[in-house]
């Protein structure tokens, strides 16, 4: 990547986080002033908690990320240079370490680590086979995280707030359990991603089930004690975990793409197909906690009407 462009894209990352942190700023100084009519020590243990959980949740995860080697499955696929083969060293140190492969896979790695192509292949095949499932448990539970967060909070700007570092939390695993991150241009555009989802979180605040349902779905919900808020919660959470799951896995597919699936096209499509055919074991899993007549109608499951007399 040319230095002009690195540049950009590093400057457009800079730019959302600090739009993000004025976003953020202005969403704690409205609760801290909240919390010092209490007491104004109440609002200044508030402020500490806040600082240091931006350097846990926000900063500590994107150094983590940006200092992370760039690389991805399709250059294993090329001739080894000096270069490429100390970045697979340093990516099979990572994952030895991290203990997220199996021991055997970990000795396979030291055996062939000074041997360039030997290397490459035993990557190539510990890449597509054991990380992919883990980062795909590692992607379900955070949009599962999302979806319960975002559902129970009735709040539109810690909503976006919530969604942001979930967001950010699960590019940073996938980057830590694999051993190395997305090149500065994909990276830019995870993270416009990753900032236009919290924005969708805030939206869905406003969200009007009339709108939407039909007449004989209002009618059922109308039957049930505070039913409408829930479901509407609910559902807001649901279109959050949707687009969770999308950048999760088109953080994966900058990571793991290989030769038929390099456009930026086939990666949304991809993106697109494999977030929906989750999405109904990650809905019926958050929402099993919820009453059955809010799970009835998630699962679609109709109630009987009666035959007439």
């Amino acid at each position: 990547m040319k230095k002009s462009s690195k540049r950009l894209w590093i400057a457009v990352i800079v730019g959302i986080l600090i739009l993000f942190m004025f976003i953020l700023l202005a969403a704690v100084l409205n609760l801290g002033a909240q919390l010092s009519l209490i007491h104004p020590y109440v609002g200044y243990g508030f402020y500490g908690l806040c600082i240091i959980l931006v350097w846990f949740l926000i900063l500590n995860p994107v150094r983590i990320i940006a200092f992370s080697p760039a690389f991805n499955i399709e250059t294993v696929l090329d001739k080894p240079s000096r270069h490429r083969f100390k970045t697979y060293q340093k990516v099979a140190k990572t994952l030895i370490k991290n203990g997220d492969i199996s021991d055997k896979e970990a000795n396979e790695l030291k055996l062939v680590i000074k041997e360039p192509e030997a290397l490459q292949a035993k990557l190539n095949e510990i890449f597509n086979s054991t990380l992919k499932k883990k980062i795909n448990k590692l992607i379900f539970s955070h949009a599962k995280t999302v979806l319960i967060s975002t559902a129970i909070s009735q709040n539109g700007r810690w909503d976006l707030i919530a969604s942001f570092i979930v967001n950010l939390k699960m590019i940073k695993s996938i980057v830590q359990m694999s051993g190395f991150r997305p090149n500065f241009k994909n990276l830019a555009k995870l993270t416009i991603n990753v900032f236009s989802t919290a924005l969708i979180a805030e939206g869905l605040e406003n969200l009007d089930l009339t709108e939407i349902l039909p007449t004989s779905s209002q009618n059922f919900l109308k039957e049930i004690p505070f039913a409408r808020i829930v479901t509407e919660s609910i559902t807001q959470g649901i279109s959050n975990a949707i687009l969770t799951l999308r950048i999760g896995i088109i953080t994966r597919k900058y990571l793991f793409a290989d030769s038929k699936e390099l456009s930026k096209k086939d990666i949304r499509r991809g993106a697109f197909i494999e977030t929906f055919k989750i999405m109904p074991n990650l809905v019926k899993e958050s929402i099993s906690g919820f009453p059955q007549k809010i799970r009835e109608f998630f699962t679609f499951k109709k109630k009987e009407e009666a035959d007439p007399a």
